[in-house]
């Protein structure tokens, strides 16, 4: 399986497969979401990955919730090679920890769109007032434009589709 949707009805039942999903989803260079193959073959070609050996069936089983106990192992590469902590997959963290995870990938992949770190880097210094003005023009393009307030309202994480964006570091 290569996009970043369950491809079956149990991976609703699974909080790994959701949350494999969503990093497929989230979390890749321009262009598009990386293939279970390609997760499989860095994984299991790399040292820093702990020696895991990684197959692109046993990761799409992972991803459409046919298999839903790895080895604590797999786990750990996985949660590297996306840069996550090992406990979001696990299930370890809290409901609010977990979220604060996915607001973390939501802001990597938010300031992999040159024009939006433009923007963010432009207001870093200026007064909290100013920022706050700032602020409310923001939301109100947004209101103008249809968009919900909350940019992570749209859906979840996306690629912009900005050649010149970047994957968070780390990544193939």
């Amino acid at each position: 399986m290569a996009t970043g949707s369950p491809a079956s009805p149990d991976a609703a039942d699974s909080p790994l497969a959701r949350r494999l999903n969503y990093l497929f989803g989230a979390m890749h260079p321009p262009g598009a979401p990386y293939t279970n193959a390609h997760v499989a073959e860095a994984i299991s070609g790399g040292d820093e990955y702990g020696g895991v050996r990684l197959t692109e069936q046993y990761l799409s089983m992972l991803r459409n919730g046919k298999r839903t106990n790895p080895s604590p192992d797999v786990l750990r590469a996985l949660a590297k090679f996306f840069g996550v902590p090992v406990g979001y997959l696990l299930g370890d963290l809290s409901p609010s920890q977990a979220e604060r995870v996915e607001e973390e990938v939501r802001f990597l992949v938010a300031m992999r769109d040159k024009r939006v770190r433009g923007i963010a880097l432009r207001s870093v210094g200026l007064p909290p007032e100013v920022q706050d003005s700032l602020t409310a023009i923001i939301s109100q393009f947004r209101q103008q434009m249809n968009l919900p307030p909350d940019p992570s309202d749209e859906g979840g994480a996306g690629d912009t589709g900005d050649p010149d964006n970047g994957a968070p570091s780390g990544r193939r």
